[in-house]
């Protein structure tokens, strides 16, 4: 059976993760001082505004603005002609403390608040309840399905070559998107590269805008589409189509072009469509909130199972109950692909991974930010998908359980 499957993703400049950036970014700030602050801090940027909202409880001391403008002018919003910039935005604060309802059963879960347990793991119970989901393939050296792969992969080189000025026209905001062509259930070849990037209202001399889109078109495929997708046959003249800016032009962009709005864009954030959702963001919540936690942990359990070679495809769905700290529900999915039953898999999953709160917050590093990165950590993740990602050393993208799921087989 021949099929086609698209994914997207997002420049760091799309409003939307701008927003994403600026949550992790407070995150990461209140975490290297207080490691156990409660976020849950949610941003909204508009034409010049940028909007703090939210609930946070922490021992932290830090500037908000200071970071807010600091992540602006990283991306690279540093022009007033934008309608958008760093030194010139306005910054507002909304900020509250953690419901109290919320806080009791986070701190004390009820296997320990009805001494249904002694376990330091759990301490913590889940801070809200929720379904999240964890998915792995072999269609690419990081277990991440191909479309979304090459999706991430066009928009970080799109915003290396505006930042490295070999395309100095291009401005923050962009977007790509990938079709794959499938058969039977295989990634066959690429159908259509769309690129959508805000540049410049003219290109040096240019300024008719058949002649910028033209240029512009052709700067894309040398410079950005060539490049990363070297090691995969192309034919743009006839296999393959190639758009990009398909209104015509794109020079308002931005905040100014659209508003935005932390947890905005999770599919991006996770497989690009190819796998289920559980519908909860990640940015901006400290990981007692497991939406993010647990997100994190079945992506772990779910790459090992491929990795270990028990299934070419696994989606693992968890679920928790608010302050309690095992999850509620765990369920495998291998699609039909699985070298094993699924009943043995989840076995499998129940004795060798730990799914608490707590657990999965030690086993991760989740609250302690690494010295080595500088106070970074979250942000990273924030732009360009927190899965799949092998320029950062994740620790819930290692596979070092893969061997141990062999041996207890």
């Amino acid at each position: 059976m021949r099929y086609l499957f698209t994914s997207e993703s997002v420049t760091e400049g799309h409003p939307d993760k701008i927003c994403d950036q600026i949550s992790d970014s407070i995150l990461d700030a209140l975490l290297t001082q207080d490691s156990r602050s409660r976020v849950a801090a949610e941003v909204v940027v508009n034409t010049g505004l940028v909007l703090i909202t939210g609930e946070v409880t922490t021992l932290a001391n830090v500037n908000l603005v200071d970071i807010v403008r600091h992540k602006i002018a990283e991306i690279g919003y540093t022009d007033a002609d934008n309608g958008f910039a760093a030194h010139s935005c306005t910054v507002l604060t909304a900020l509250d403390r953690q419901s109290p309802d919320i806080a009791q059963g986070v701190d004390s879960a009820q296997e320990q608040r009805e001494a249904l347990s002694e376990s330091d793991l759990d301490c913590i119970g889940a801070g809200d309840q929720g379904i999240m989901f964890g998915y792995a393939c072999n269609e690419t050296p990081e277990l991440m399905p191909l479309p979304i792969s090459l999706a991430h992969r066009a928009a970080r080189r799109l915003a290396e070559v505006r930042k490295e000025g070999k395309l100095p026209y291009l401005r923050p905001d962009g977007k790509t998107q990938v079709t794959v062509i499938y058969e039977d259930g295989q990634p066959v070849g690429i159908d259509t590269i769309l690129i959508s990037t805000q540049h410049t209202a003219t290109i040096g001399d240019i300024t008719e805008d058949k002649a910028i889109q033209a240029r512009i078109k052709k700067d894309l495929w040398d410079y950005v589409v060539q490049p990363i997708f070297a090691d995969i046959a192309l034919k743009p003249d006839s296999q393959t189509r190639f758009f990009v800016n398909p209104t015509g032009k794109f020079v308002i962009g931005g905040p100014q072009g659209d508003a935005g709005l932390t947890g905005r864009k999770i599919i991006v954030d996770t497989y690009g469509g190819y796998s289920r959702h559980g519908g909860g963001a990640f940015s901006g919540k400290d990981p007692t909130k497991v939406d993010r936690s647990a997100a994190y942990a079945a992506r772990y359990v779910a790459k090992n199972i491929v990795a270990a070679g028990l299934a070419d495809k696994c989606e693992v769905q968890l679920s928790y109950a608010i302050g309690v700290a095992r999850p509620v529900s765990i369920f495998i999915d291998t699609f039909g692909t699985g070298k094993v039953d699924n009943q043995v898999l989840l076995d499998l999953v129940e004795k060798h991974f730990e799914l608490r709160p707590a657990g999965m917050i030690q086993a991760f590093g989740l609250q302690t930010l690494p010295a080595e990165r500088g106070g970074r950590f979250y942000q990273d993740v924030a732009a360009y998908g927190h899965f799949g990602r092998n320029d950062l050393d994740l620790p819930w993208e290692k596979t070092d359980k893969a061997e141990i799921l062999k041996a207890a087989l």
